[in-house]
């Protein structure tokens, strides 16, 4: 009888371990055919949900060409911003692509290239009468939690004191928002952000010239996962020779912004 419930006992371990390794198996993802970018999906033009509930952007549709070209399917996983580095160690998902800030990340990511240039800037209302930064000087001013502004702000310390009031949004749109409705004075944001999202908001703000610092877009894999890092590097390329990326580029911007083979 106890050898009898011993075998038991062991099967069932056995089929523990076996589902186990299913589960480990399914979470492989490139190696089991698909390819999981994680996203921003409060991040337009780049990557967000567009008005028929579909996720949609240039960075998305980059993937979306790239997964097809490397016979992968494609899983667009939004995530929140502030929990890329724990989605990506558990590998939940296989990369970040939506514009991903590389400038001050450079050792904390595996990256590709650079494929496109991009500005951290201050958007205001239009009758807000700033003109500069240092108009900024006792205004509430917000930014994106754990964003590319944000990280460039930490940098110009004496500039963030001078501020009113320095709040950090959950997501840009909150932000603008807030800033459309007069909660706060000004947005530090990705250029290319700010350009599309005044736009759609019939060009209720300005832009203000002067830069709040110089960046690139990479595409970011988990540290030391050259592989993938590799194969989409290489696909990227292919799309940069053969005008694909220029292309897509003009779709959403009006104009090639690539850097790529340039």
């Amino acid at each position: 009888m106890l050898k009898k419930l011993l075998v038991v006992l062991i099967t069932i371990s056995l089929l523990i371990g076996f589902t186990g390794c299913n589960k480990a198996k399914v979470s492989g993802t490139v190696k089991d055919g698909t390819l999981i970018v994680g996203f921003d999906q409060n991040f337009p033009p780049m990557g967000f949900v567009d008005d028929n509930g579909k996720f949609t952007g240039f960075d998305l549709e980059l993937a979306a060409i790239v997964a097809e070209r490397l016979g992968l399917k494609l899983v667009l996983q939004p995530i929140a911003w502030s929990a890329k580095d724990m989605e990506l160690a558990s590998k939940n998902i296989d990369c970040v692509w939506n514009g991903f800030t590389i400038n001050g990340r450079e050792d904390k990511y595996t990256w590709t290239e650079p494929y496109m240039e991009n500005y951290q800037v201050f958007m205001v209302r239009k009758d807000s009468g700033i003109k500069s930064i240092a108009d900024l000087a006792g205004k509430v001013v917000a930014v994106q939690l754990d964003s590319s502004a944000e990280t460039a702000l930490k940098d110009k310390p004496e500039l963030v004191e001078s501020f009113a009031d320095y709040i950090k949004a959950a997501h840009y749109n909150n932000a603008i928002m807030d800033l459309e409705s007069g909660a706060v004075d000004a947005v530090a944001l990705d250029e290319v952000v700010a350009r599309y999202q005044n736009e759609k908001r019939g060009e209720k703000f300005e832009i203000l010239e002067e830069k709040l610092a110089a960046e690139e877009y990479g595409v970011g894999f988990l540290l030391g996962n050259t592989e993938l890092r590799d194969k989409i590097q290489k696909v990227l390329d292919e799309m940069a020779a053969d005008g694909t990326l220029a292309k897509v580029s003009e779709k959403w911007f009006g104009k090639d912004v690539t850097t790529l083979g340039k």
